[in-house]
């Protein structure tokens, strides 16, 4: 019901008693779960964060299980194909102003999850001689972070046409991220 409302009338508009309203109950029965719109929607996002780790563990499925790249990019490739298909569920997740992340054990765990399982992936491609030698993994994961976010935010808000026209977002999208992979690794092999 959320989701609903803010996809017709935006997020400004959201409300307890809306939401109540909307899932046909009493106006006060949502304030014994949220007390605020706050808790509200801090609840879609724990929603979402779930649907996105399932998204990244298929994406991961279909990667080669022995190559740590092809994994750490297997991650970018469902975080861009899940923010793509769910932009109102991204806009929540992605927004601290609008939920309450620290406050959230399943939103931090599952966020934290996927880091720890990024700088895993990396560990794994720079001790296999993958990566530049020194390299800096937790800034190697917040630079693959703001590009797979700033990747979805573009496509999400209609940049691709002035950025790429010459594609589909979706396509320019992945075709970005392996030039980002391309570059942050070493050929197997060499």
């Amino acid at each position: 019901m959320t989701v609903e409302i803010i996809e017709e009338r935006g997020v400004e508009h959201v409300s307890v008693r809306e939401a109540a309203k909307r899932a046909g109950v009493s106006p006060g029965a949502p304030f014994q779960h949220f007390r605020s719109k706050t808790a509200l929607l801090t609840a879609v996002a724990e929603q979402a964060m779930g649907r996105l780790t399932l998204a990244v563990a298929r994406a991961q499925s279909d990667a080669d299980p022995d190559d740590p790249v092809a994994m750490f990019e297997a991650i970018g490739r469902g975080y861009l194909g899940w923010a793509v298909a769910n932009p109102t569920h991204f806009a929540i997740i992605s927004s601290r102003t609008l939920i309450d992340f620290a406050s959230s054990d399943s939103l931090r765990g599952q966020n934290e999850a996927i880091r720890r399982r990024m700088v895993e992936l990396l560990t794994q491609a720079r001790d296999r001689g993958r990566l530049a030698e020194g390299v800096d993994l937790d800034r190697l994961v917040l630079a693959a972070r703001a590009l797979v976010y700033g990747l979805a935010r573009m496509a999400i808000d209609g940049h691709f046409p002035e950025w790429h026209p010459s594609e589909p977002p979706q396509v320019a999208m992945q075709r970005a991220l392996g030039l980002f992979i391309g570059q942050m690794t070493v050929p197997a092999g060499r």
